[in-house]
């Protein structure tokens, strides 16, 4: 397909990303970093809006941002939080996470999609602006997106594959015939961006009492974004808002205004819950709010849809370049859309103790606060959903018992894993003087201390495969399972310096 002509003139991509926004620009970002051809169409004009409603990088999204070398970037940009306080009751502390971002990192997701955005460009993304996708249709040898370009006329673009990061209303998704199940969570929420007379103690301020719930978070600007809902409010998303409103529910929820003012933009809005029954048709993919949608509660959107573009990218790299069978890329549904159902149960779960009505029921979210205060396992848990760092993927019987989990940012021979990985390959970690040969997609690179296990990590960062004792063919095997190296191809021994 490569050296094909679309109706625009162009050469044809490998990959066609629909929709810009965080999990796009990321996924776009890694095909064309590892040399994949990538159209990334956008039915907006370029413009980064900073208007986003995300707020929130997690831990694990950041330790997965630090294998590209944007996270310290980030982390510059944005302030970082090691305790959430929720529901006056609930303290919940991050400083002892396992990881490197040992904290929540405030950021408005306008900061995220310009760091991700420069990196797709300098991978050499080919960005198209005004493009609305306006059909897809896909046969055995790829897949063909009809678009209305800025003058309104169409074209059509042919690529090997397609994926849909194009948001609730994903028209990649209904283009394929995929029902969005659900319900709205949620309804007349409010949103807006003001100045603050007086600064919150917390960097982040969430409480629900009564009928209400509020929370607030700054911007770099002097700007802080407020969320807020009142119970005894509920009207249409088309219902005029004003300043008065966002202050009275902040005043019931958190007892204090923080003398708002200056209002540079408010909207009010709707959460829904809902899921795509199939992240993949075909040759076709959803990622990000496409695939799946929820409440804001625990900040788990941007990073989820992140996290879909990660597990998803060094698979369709893998395809492309012919290591990988249509299992692997099939376990882009299997292994994404169990976490999105996931995030869909601990986010809904959140926002309905927040709406908490009845005395008994908010005396239940009370007891259960305390709960979990005083349980390390059920707070680690929940810290570990949250947060990412607890999630991993389903292994095969048998199989060793690192396989499917994160694996954290050990320290190497090299320097650390997470420096390895920013090569966009597997990292086959080694017992020193093993011997062991990086070829393809894989290199090989060696414990710090005297492990003797082997680990072949994937570059998402989670394990493919691991023995105590491996032997030469197994390794072998694994790379070739995995989609590191192709079936029957030459080693080519590389080992990181």
């Amino acid at each position: 397909m490569n050296g094909s002509q679309d109706t625009t003139g162009t050469a044809s991509p490998t990959v066609i990303v629909v929709g810009s926004g965080p999990t796009g620009l990321l996924l776009a970002g890694d095909l064309a970093a590892a040399g994949v051809p990538v159209t990334l169409l956008e039915k907006r004009p370029h413009e980064i809006s900073n208007l986003s409603r995300a707020l929130v990088l997690h831990a694990r999204t950041l330790e997965q941002l630090d294998a590209r070398g944007l996270a310290d970037e980030l982390e510059a940009k944005g302030q970082t939080l090691d305790r959430l306080r929720l529901f006056a009751r609930l303290d919940v502390g991050l400083d002892k996470l396992p990881s490197r971002f040992n904290h929540l990192l405030v950021l408005p997701q306008y900061e995220v999609e310009r760091v991700l955005e420069r990196r797709a460009i300098a991978a050499g993304v080919d960005f198209r602006y005004e493009c609305e996708v306006t059909g897809v249709t896909q046969d055995a040898d790829g897949v063909s997106v009809e678009v209305r370009g800025p003058g309104g006329e169409f074209a059509e673009v042919r690529a090997a594959y397609v994926v849909g990061a194009d948001g609730l209303h994903s028209p990649v998704r209904k283009a394929i015939g995929l029902p969005f199940p659900g319900k709205s969570a949620i309804r007349s929420l409010v949103l807006a961006d003001v100045k603050l007379a007086e600064k919150p103690a917390s960097v982040l301020t969430v409480n629900a009492s009564g009928d209400a719930f509020a929370f607030i978070a700054p911007f770099a600007d002097g700007y802080h974004r407020v969320i807020g809902w009142n119970r005894a409010h509920n009207v249409p998303d088309s219902e005029p808002l004003d300043l008065e409103e966002v202050k009275e529910i902040t005043r019931l929820a958190l007892g204090h205004d923080y003398g708002m003012h200056d209002a540079r933009w408010m909207s009010r809005f709707h959460s829904d819950e809902r899921q795509a029954p199939a992240y993949r048709v075909g040759r076709v993919f959803l990622a990000g709010d496409a695939a799946h949608v929820h409440t804001p509660a625990g900040g788990q959107g941007m990073n989820t849809g992140l996290q879909d573009a990660v597990n998803l990218s060094w698979k369709l790299v893998a395809a492309v370049e012919g290591r990988a069978s249509e299992g692997l890329l099939d376990t882009y549904q299997s292994e994404r859309h169990p976490i999105g159902k996931a995030v869909l149960r601990s986010s809904g779960g959140i926002v309905r103790l927040a709406m908490a009505k009845r005395p008994w029921s908010r005396a239940a979210r009370a007891v259960l606060a305390s709960f979990i205060n005083v349980m390390p396992p059920v707070r680690d848990k929940a810290i570990g959903q949250i947060t990412g760092i607890g999630y991993r993927y389903g292994a095969p019987k048998g199989a060793h018992r690192l396989t499917g989990h994160r694996a954290p940012d050990v320290a190497l021979k090299e320097g650390r894993l997470y420096e390895a990985l920013r090569e966009g390959r597997f990292v086959l970690i080694a017992p020193e003087g093993a011997g062991c040969e990086g070829e393809g997609r894989a290199v090989v690179t060696h414990w710090a201390s005297g492990r003797r296990t082997t680990v072949l990590v994937r570059p998402d960062g989670y394990v493919a495969w691991a023995a105590d004792e491996a032997e030469a063919g197994e390794v072998r095997a694994a790379l070739v399972e995995w989609g590191a190296v192709a079936a029957g191809a030459e080693a080519a021994a590389e080992t990181v310096q």
